[in-house]
């Protein structure tokens, strides 16, 4: 079965445009034209991938995604007309996976998308293998990182995490004990095509140690390693 995609741009030329060649490219495609009907299909339909413009009426891309994020982990595509980094940075703040700056050629739109259904494909084949392994939950002293339920507990509590956060975090936490460079962690995790830099990494790394870590200014679990990258103890 093909994989769904959900459009979600106010501009017609545009929707269309994207529509015509991810359909060419054999894709399912919804399409919505303002954030509160993206958000009603989004429910409806689970696409695997969701194309998001910033720039919404009714709602605005930032809300859609913050919303989505509470409900599903689909991965979400921003599109943005400014090239201006603070877009990109809340977008990614708020749990988007990667962002194209306007205008963009309908070559790199397609690669993004291809990259990130890359990715759904093999987060849902590590999980099919996961189901048949006897550990399923990843322990270290009072925290924990469930693999299939996607859930990290500590001290037994629930931590809203991040769609990316939780990758990190298992990422680092499957190579305990192993200096991880950036550039090894942000092809792992977000992917060679992501055009972000090292800065995503360590702001991700950030995040995490305010949620994990007993003193956030003095990380006994996300260690740096000066000149190298970063070193999970558990």
């Amino acid at each position: 079965m093909s994989e769904k995609i959900l459009i979600v741009e106010d501009e017609t030329t545009l929707q269309e445009a994207l529509a015509y060649n991810l359909i060419r490219q054999g894709y399912q495609v919804e399409s919505a034209g303002d954030g509160q009907v993206a958000l009603k299909l989004a429910r409806e339909t689970q696409p695997d991938l969701i194309v998001l413009d910033i720039m919404l009426p009714v709602l605005d891309g930032f809300e859609v995604v913050r919303i989505l994020r509470q409900e599903m982990n689909t991965p979400v595509l921003i599109l943005t007309a400014r090239d201006d980094e603070i877009d990109r940075v809340i977008g990614l703040e708020l749990g988007a996976d990667d962002y194209l700056t306007k205008p963009f050629s309908m070559r790199e739109f397609l690669a993004r998308v291809k990259a990130q259904l890359r990715r759904v494909r093999m987060i849902r084949e590590e999980r099919g293998q996961e189901t048949t392994l006897v550990k399923e939950i990843l322990q270290f002293d009072n925290l924990s990182v469930d693999l299939i339920r996607r859930e990290v507990r500590l001290d037994n509590d629930p931590l809203a995490l991040k769609p990316k956060e939780f990758d990190l975090l298992l990422f680092l936490a499957r190579h305990r004990g192993q200096v991880l460079s950036r550039d090894l962690i942000l092809e792992r995790v977000w992917g060679w095509e992501f055009s972000g830099g090292s800065r995503t990494v360590d702001v991700h790394v950030r995040w995490l140690r305010e949620k994990i870590e007993l003193d956030p200014a003095d990380p006994r679990r996300i260690v740096t390693v000066r000149g190298s990258g970063y070193r999970f103890e558990g």
